[in-house]
């Protein structure tokens, strides 16, 4: 299909909760082929909807490393039905290019999901795994949520995003997370 504009942090649809899909159809498998294009140029690991513009549930990741062939992973309407443990990441997102700050996330996730097709699915992501943390990263787009969101000092975070001129991370928009806090603390 083709390669499309990625929106940067700052532009207003990446704050929008996005819409269900009703129907897997040509203009889902068009979206979907957009993405995985999309990503694979900009050498992502994954690429929400709203990312370019599109506020559907959908996103597609592929944590296969150089030596792997390519294996894309395509969620549509994804919901995370099972979360524990916590982990540290340094994480970055295509839409803040070459900002990366630290983040927590849990470190096994169980998520349902279409596939292409829409055929469910279930994946379970363990450990912390790049994985793991890409399906909350590229899920959290679909609510609007946004990496920084998830930062664990708020000040590094915007010393990290002032060095590539992006807006600083909006204060109203931390995510309050005792559980993981709790959990990383007593590691």
């Amino acid at each position: 299909m083709a390669v499309k504009k990625i929106l940067r942090y700052g532009e207003k649809s990446l704050r929008e909760p996005s819409k269900e899909v009703h129907k897997v159809s040509k203009k889902i498998h068009e979206l979907v082929q957009d993405l995985l294009d999309t990503m694979y140029a900009s050498n992502g690991v994954g690429l929400a909807a709203p990312q370019i513009g599109v506020n559907y549930r959908v996103f597609v990741i592929d944590t296969s490393t150089n030596e792997e062939p390519l294996n894309p992973i395509v969620f549509i309407n994804p919901k995370i039905v099972k979360k524990s443990g916590a982990c540290k990441s340094q994480e970055g997102c295509l839409s803040f290019p070459e900002a990366y700050t630290n983040v927590r996330r849990y470190k096994n996730v169980t998520v349902k999901a279409l596939d292409i097709n829409g055929r469910p699915f279930t994946i379970e992501a363990k450990d912390g795994t790049l994985q793991a943390r890409a399906i909350q990263h590229e899920n959290d787009h679909l609510d609007g949520i946004l990496f920084i969101d998830h930062c664990i000092n708020r000040f590094d975070a915007n010393n990290e995003l002032a060095k590539f001129n992006l807006p600083p991370v909006e204060e109203d928009k931390l995510l309050e997370e005792t559980e993981l806090e709790n959990e990383l603390n007593n590691d």
